[in-house]
């Protein structure tokens, strides 16, 4: 799979790109990354990529030839066009379904807004989607973009054991069950003493239950969902 970003602060990616599973992944030769500079596509020779809104207001807008300029492109050499999406607090909530459905893609690229937002035209023309990491507002786009990256790489085929994607926390509409490892007793508190049986069918059984009861007393919104 090919993952892209456009951003005006590439650099912000060396780190999470260069540690952990995306590394590996990288490594294995299961995923590419590349990001790019917006103002490498930028047409004039301050590299500017915002302007000011017409119709007035604060703030800069995002301008749209940049952004064109850079999917293009991306998508030079591909067999079919990557899937474009940008992030936005007005975009669709992220969450593990949406992080399975777009690691199902074979290219995906990620824009990264900032200041007042983007020229309308990117929404209209050139984004397939935007995506939101929840009611909140961040500097830029990049913290989202890093943990749309961070979500979807893990389910690559490959990255991950598939038995512990099977197990995490929203992979069944659940969040996941307690977890234990040593010392068996810590300052007093005591691991359950199901999980020292052996007893690997009152075990599943005991995680799905404090699954389920986790879910319904954090998370009770999920029981609801398909």
């Amino acid at each position: 799979m090919k993952i892209s970003v456009v951003s005006i602060f590439p650099r912000m990616f060396d780190a999470v790109l260069g540690e952990s599973i995306l590394k590996r992944a990288r490594e294995k030769g299961l995923v590419q990354y590349r990001v790019v500079d917006l103002r490498d596509y930028a047409g004039d020779k301050h590299k500017s990529v915002d302007d000011y809104s017409y119709g007035g207001g604060p703030g800069m807008v995002m301008k749209p030839e940049p952004f064109f300029r850079a999917v293009e492109d991306l998508q030079q050499g591909s067999p079919k066009p990557d899937h474009v999406v940008l992030t936005s607090p007005q975009g669709r909530p992220f969450n593990q379904e949406k992080a399975r459905e777009l690691s199902q893609k074979p290219g995906i690229i990620i824009l990264c807004g900032h200041y007042e937002g983007v020229d309308e035209r990117v929404r209209e023309y050139l984004v397939q989607e935007e995506i939101s990491l929840g009611d909140f507002i961040l500097t830029g786009g990049e913290i989202a973009a890093m943990a749309i990256l961070d979500a979807v790489t893990r389910l690559l085929p490959g990255v991950l054991p598939e038995e512990s994607l099977k197990e995490e926390s929203f992979s069944r509409g659940l969040l996941e069950y307690p977890q234990y490892t040593r010392p068996r007793n810590f300052r007093g508190m005591e691991v359950p003493e199901i999980l020292l049986s052996g007893d690997h069918g009152k075990i599943r059984k005991w995680r799905e239950d404090e699954a389920r009861r986790r879910t319904a007393r954090r998370r009770p919104d999920l029981l609801g969902q398909p």
